[in-house]
């Protein structure tokens, strides 16, 4: 049973280097990324485009030829480099939402990565309410946006109904209190 478990363990492999992405992360992770893919999802309706959630491996161009990523979400418009439980080519939105043991990886090299790579748009959000929303500009991201939700009405900092628009995506629109809908309570 030990052998039939760890086949199917969750990796990444970055720089030559494999990451074991076990345990699973807080229940509040899979809440966001849901959210995240049921808007992306229902925007792309009758779009070439397919968008993933924690479950197709990215390979990316590195000196070690093989490679991967899970992203969190991940959005594909080109399906000729999409084969069996791989993509290969440039994703045009990757979402990743952090968790205590990947953050780092998330805000670093996986930006790296994904920079490198031409992903258009990259956006990191944490279960605990914020969101940073990169732009490629000039094969560099710029930190376009940053949000820490404020969810009570009466503070004057109050944010849940900004509205936020992919910039791949103008079409598909949401509010910074539908990417955390179920989290707080």
């Amino acid at each position: 049973m030990a052998v039939l478990n760890e086949k199917y363990r969750k990796q990444e492999k970055m720089n030559g280097v494999i990451y074991d992405m076990s345990p699973a992360p807080d229940y509040r992770h899979g809440i966001v990324n849901g959210n995240l893919y049921n808007i992306i999802k229902n925007g792309l309706k009758n779009s070439l485009c397919l968008v993933f959630m924690e479950n197709l491996d990215y390979k990316y161009q590195s000196e070690e030829n093989d490679d991967y990523v899970v992203p969190d979400i991940m959005v594909i418009c080109d399906r000729k480099n999409l084969k069996g439980s791989s993509y290969s080519g440039v994703p045009k939105l990757i979402v990743e939402t952090l968790s205590p043991s990947t953050a780092r990886k998330d805000k670093e090299e996986k930006k790296d990565i994904y920079e490198k790579a031409g992903v258009e748009e990259y956006w990191i959000v944490s279960p605990n309410g914020f969101v940073d929303i990169y732009y490629l500009k000039d094969g560099k991201y710029v930190l376009e946006y940053s949000y820490l939700l404020q969810d009570d009405e009466e503070d004057e900092h109050y944010n849940a109904d900004t509205l936020i628009r992919f910039r791949v995506f103008p079409h598909i629109e949401l509010r910074l209190k539908d990417i955390y809908e179920g989290v707080f309570g």
